[in-house]
C-alpha cells in the first residue's frame, strides 16, 4: 500500500495511491491521517474522493511534522570516506518542518552557499506514539517508509562542530513521493546528479538499522506519528570527491531507493 499527501484545488489531501488512480483518506496531510487509530484499516476502506495518476501534485508526505530527526555518519562507505570511525551511536542531528519540499518541487540552493550537495536516504515515518521502545514496539511503530534528500549546505555545516545550520535550509529537502506501508525491503539507495550516478548504497547495510534508531531515539523523546527520521547516506557525496562537485541552479537531482519510489528534482537559486 502507498499513501501520500496531495495539492487539490482546495489545498491538500492525504490519499491512498491505487494503480488505477488516488483516493482520498479524509485528512489534509499524512501527519493528521497517521494520528487516526486504526489508520491501516481506514486506508484500505477508504472510498473518497478520486483524483487521476496523471494530475496528482505531491506536497511534502508530512506537512508539519513535529520532528524530523536525521542521522549522520549511518552508512560504512560514507564513514570511510569522510574520514571518520565507526560511531558507538546514532549521530543525530534535527530539520525543521520548512524546509521540506515535495518529490518533484524544486530544490532551493541556499543564498550565500557555493558547496551545495546531496544526500539520499532511506525516510521513516512513524505512525504510533512511542517511548522507550523496545526493538518489538519499535517495529509496530514504523508506519513505513519514503525517500529523502538531505540536501546539505556544506560551508555553513562546518562553521561549527553542530551540523544544524546547514541542514535545515528552507524549500531544500524533498520528501516522497509516498510512504510505502506493509510492502518490500528497501533497497538500493541512488542518487543521480544531471544524469551521473553519483551515490549507490543498498539500505540494508545501515549501521543503525531503523529499529534501532527508533529504539534508540525513543530513549530521549516521545516519538508520535508522522515523526520523520532519515537514516543516514552512503558513500558518493560531492564534498569528499577529489576535487569536490556540489549542486548549481540548473541541475537535476534525481533520488531512487528500490521497493521505495523516486523523486525528480529541479535545483533553483533561493529568491
Amino acid at each position: 500500500m502507498k499513501l501520500a499527501t496531495i495539492r487539490t484545488g482546495s489545498g491538500t489531501a492525504a490519499v491512498r495511491i491505487d494503480e488505477d488512480g488516488a483516493t482520498e483518506l479524509g485528512a489534509e496531510d499524512l501527519g493528521a491521517f497517521l494520528a487516526q487509530p486504526d489508520w491501516k484499516l481506514s486506508a484500505r476502506m477508504a472510498d473518497g474522493p478520486r483524483h487521476r495518476l496523471a494530475t496528482l501534485d505531491y506536497a511534502p508526505l508530512v506537512l508539519r511534522p513535529e520532528k524530523i530527526i536525521c542521522v549522520g555518519l549511518n552508512y560504512r562507505t560514507h564513514i570511510l570516506e569522510m574520514g571518520r570511525e565507526l560511531p558507538e551511536y546514532p549521530t543525530l542531528f534535527a530539520k525543521y518542518a520548512r524546509a521540506l519540499v515535495g518529490a518533484f518541487d524544486p530544490v532551493e540552493l541556499p543564498t550565500g552557499s557555493d558547496q551545495v550537495d546531496w544526500e539520499a536516504e532511506l525516510g521513516v515515518v512513524i505512525g504510533a506514539e512511542v517511548r522507550r521502545a523496545s526493538p518489538a514496539q519499535a517495529v509496530e511503530a514504523i508506519a513505513g517508509y519514503t525517500v529523502v534528500n538531505d540536501v546539505t549546505a556544506r560551508d555553513f555545516q562546518y562553521r561549527s562542530p553542530q551540523w544544524l545550520q546547514g541542514k535545515t535550509f528552507e524549500r531544500s529537502t524533498p520528501i516522497g513521493p509516498w510512504l510505502v506501508v506493509d510492502e518490500s525491503t528497501p533497497g538500493e539507495v541512488r542518487c543521480e546528479v544531471d544524469g551521473d550516478v553519483v551515490q549507490k548504497g543498498d539500505a540494508t547495510n545501515l549501521v543503525f538499522s531503523p529499529e534501532d534508531l527508533v529504539t534508540y531515539i525513543s530513549q530521549l523523546i516521545t516519538l508520535v506519528p508522522g515523526d520523520v527520521i532519515a537514516t543516514g547516506t552512503p558513500g558518493g557525496v560531492g564534498h569528499a570527491r577529489k576535487p569536490p562537485r556540489y549542486l548549481g541552479a540548473g541541475s537535476q537531482l534525481v533520488t531512487r531507493i528500490a521497493g521505495v519510489g523516486e523523486q525528480r528534482n529541479p535545483i533553483v537559486q533561493a529568491r
